[in-house]
């Protein structure tokens, strides 16, 4: 429905009184909780107790799926983001516009100097602070400009109905609560809870996102954000307080890591704890269902994995069109601890899975962070899930280094390098790696920068993609790098040469059928049927789509990303409308117009 000028008068007009006679969920809300205050603030354990709520504001289960909206992986549905599809939210705090945690927040940061523990009232206003700066970096990812409210505001503050803030100054302000935060938070580590050690990673990963998305988009002052990223994780590093998670060896480490019941404080910094009879979700199910999830990791992410001998995939003769079984011989030890190969186990069992295509969109199926099998069922996962680990901040810091020029060997060798070493895989040279850089990632990422570093830096995002698969960071940093066209590349999965009869495991044994709507001839062996009049094939080599031979084409639409307007998202009509000095982002007015 499209509304006119008079209709948003009116609206505009009933949510103002609505907001008068009742409490909205809105900045100018009054508070129940202020009349408690004087009661409530008066021991460090009031302050504890007040901090826990905002441990809610955190990324929940979904953190190890939301690579299914972006070029990661394609799921049962695809985001509405990727087909080009959101809208512009007309209800109030939609869409991600809402403040109400950012005035509980506040709210905590003016009354927490009430409890006479110096040591407490430091401790907590850091973890507030945090969580503040953590709002606000989601805030800035997904609008750009936005107010910055450092207090709580009442319903006559001048400041309730202003414009936004410079990127300027809401960025300051984030890098200054997280310096607050790294100052006066403990140096302990704690698996669930916030710590400086935290802090150190979120200001890393917070510099790394706004030194280079000022970079790839042209504002000024990217080299500030760049050299904070560096000094954030360095410091952590050189903390010495975490390394590498590493039993099990190359083949299981990475695997192990995330697949494990309970994290420990050898790489995992901040873990969400979930256990069996008290707090539970849904991962297994989702992983595992034909209906739920059926996440189907892309074709280009499974070409991006090196050869075990760390020569390119993609530099091999076929590769567009080579088979599965193929495909996965003398990988990087990761490709098979990220998506089910030809010798795929579930966690416990003594022998081979089945081929199960039905649950994957693409062929290849999603199994980092896959539970044993007694978690796959609806609401039976128990196992803890990964906010912030160790490996990100050595991608952090060389990533940073690259993009401000300064790196050098040994700062490989301090990051990258460790991770590859973790992985079983050669050293990452930076002098080959520059005078040879990869064609395949350069059609990826066409406009990165780097000079004579581009070579290393692309490098660099080959291991941060692969490192950090389903870690919930992909549509970020490919906003960050301005790649969003990267999305409207075809996202494809397995490829086959036509009807016929595959063996994926390599035991002589047809494991995939593929037909055309007759099975009469699978062997009976099979385990996966394909029906490409339903599941259809484009043609890597003609760029065909309903072909008679190629990859799966789960989304034959392709993405939409509009370079214009889909790097911000759009702000409510009502709140535009309670606030006249609001302004939409750019291009996405004209969806209501």
């Amino acid at each position: 429905m499209k509304l006119t000028t008079n209709s948003y008068k009116l609206l505009g007009l009933l949510i103002l009184l609505s907001l008068a006679a009742c409490q909205k969920d809105y900045l100018d809300r009054p508070s129940e909780d202020q009349v408690e205050a004087p009661y409530f603030f008066n021991t460090a354990k009031d302050l504890e107790v007040a901090t826990n709520d905002f441990y809610t504001f955190l990324p929940n289960e979904s953190w190890y799926t939301n690579d299914g909206s972006s070029d990661n992986m394609i799921p049962l549905t695809v985001a509405d983001r990727i087909k080009g599809n959101r809208t512009v939210p007309v209800g109030s705090g939609a869409g991600g516009w809402s403040w109400s945690q950012l005035r509980k927040i506040n709210y905590f940061l003016a009354n927490y100097h009430k409890v006479p523990d110096a040591a407490a009232q430091k401790k907590y206003s850091g973890i507030a602070r945090f969580f503040r700066a953590n709002f606000y970096y989601d805030k800035v990812k997904t609008f750009g400009d936005v107010p910055w409210y450092g207090k709580v505001l009442t319903a006559k503050d001048e400041d309730l109905f202003k414009a936004r803030d410079s990127r300027q100054l809401v960025m300051d302000s984030i890098m200054a609560d997280l310096d607050y935060a790294i100052e006066n938070i403990p140096a302990e580590k704690q698996l669930n809870l916030i710590t400086k050690y935290t802090a150190l990673l979120l200001k890393a990963r917070v510099a790394l996102f706004e030194g280079t998305f000022r970079k790839y988009h042209q504002i000024a002052g990217h080299e500030k954000f760049l050299n904070a990223a560096v000094s954030a994780s360095s410091e952590l590093m050189n903390t010495g307080a975490y390394t590498l998670y590493s039993q099990g060896g190359a083949d299981q480490a990475y695997r192990n890591l995330f697949a494990r019941n309970n994290q420990d404080q050898v790489e995992t910094i901040l873990a969400i704890d979930f256990e069996l009879g008290m707090r539970v979700h849904g991962l297994g199910y989702s992983f595992t269902s034909a209906t739920s999830g059926a996440y189907g990791i892309a074709k280009d992410m499974i070409n991006s994995y090196l050869m075990k001998d760390g020569s390119r995939f993609t530099d091999r003769s076929g590769y567009k069109t080579m088979e599965f079984y193929q495909e996965m011989q003398n990988r990087d030890p990761r490709l098979t601890q990220t998506t089910a190969g030809p010798d795929f186990r579930a966690n416990g069992e003594t022998a081979n899975e089945p081929v199960n295509l039905t649950i994957t969109t693409t062929g290849y199926r999603l199994i980092k962070a896959l539970p044993d099998k007694l978690q796959w069922g609806v609401s039976a996962s128990y196992f803890d899930v990964i906010l912030f680990r160790y490996a990100e901040a050595l991608l952090i810091n060389a990533e940073a280094k690259a993009e401000l020029g300064t790196i050098s060997q040994s700062d490989l060798d301090l990051t990258v390098n460790k991770l590859r070493s973790r992985a079983g895989m050669p050293m990452l040279s930076m002098a080959e790696a520059n005078a040879n850089p990869d064609p395949y990632l350069l059609t990826m990422y066409p406009n990165i920068d780097g000079g004579a570093f581009r070579g290393v830096l692309l490098e660099i995002r080959r291991e941060r993609r692969i490192e950090l698969f389903n870690e919930g960071q992909r549509w970020d940093d490919l906003m960050r790098w301005k790649a969003g066209s990267k999305l409207n590349q075809p996202i494809v999965g397995v490829y086959f040469p036509g009807v016929g009869a595959y063996d994926f495991t390599g035991d002589g044994k047809a494991d995939v059928y593929v037909h055309t709507g007759n099975t009469s001839g699978a062997p009976g062996t099979v385990t996966a049927l394909i029906n490409i009049n339903q599941r259809t094939l484009w043609d890597p080599v003609s760029n065909t789509q309903n072909a008679n031979k190629g990859s799966l084409d789960p989304f034959y639409q392709r993405g939409k990303f509009d370079e214009k307007r889909d790097y911000y998202a759009p702000i409510p009509i009502e709140d535009i409308q309670l606030n006249p000095n609001l302004k939409q982002n750019p291009e996405w007015e004209k969806l209501y117009r």
